[in-house]
């Protein structure tokens, strides 16, 4: 089992920047990869980001590309959400999520609030 606390989220105006971090503990041995989703009020869980614990390559939905990147620290076992040029429908509450011994993701976290003001 992984344990996944992530943190960072707060309130922030449209355009500016937030740093989410996701933690992991526990089995985070054999990851293949760790994601990012959102969820906003009324609205399904959507992808945002994920990275290839291998490799560090990481991919982006379309709506978040070329403003959000994600980054590891494999010694830390940490992923990062870098968040940049933020819009208010970027708002929703964040989840971290790690497919670990598998591709499926099994393992997600509490989820941290981002809120973009206009």
């Amino acid at each position: 089992q992984v344990q996944l606390v992530e943190s960072g989220g707060g309130l922030v105006q449209a355009g500016g920047s937030l740093r989410l971090s996701c933690a992991a503990s526990g089995r985070t041995f054999n990851f293949y990869r760790m994601g990012w989703f959102r969820q906003a009020p009324g609205k399904e869980r959507e992808f945002v980001a994920a990275i290839r614990w291998s490799d560090g390559r990481t991919y982006y939905a379309d709506s978040v590309k070329g403003r959000f990147t994600m980054s590891r620290d494999n010694a830390k076992n940490t992923v990062h959400l870098q968040m940049n040029s933020l819009k208010p429908e970027d708002t929703a509450v964040y989840y971290c999520a790690a497919a670990a011994g598998g591709y499926e993701y099994k393992d997600w976290g509490q989820g941290t609030q981002v809120t973009v003001s206009s």
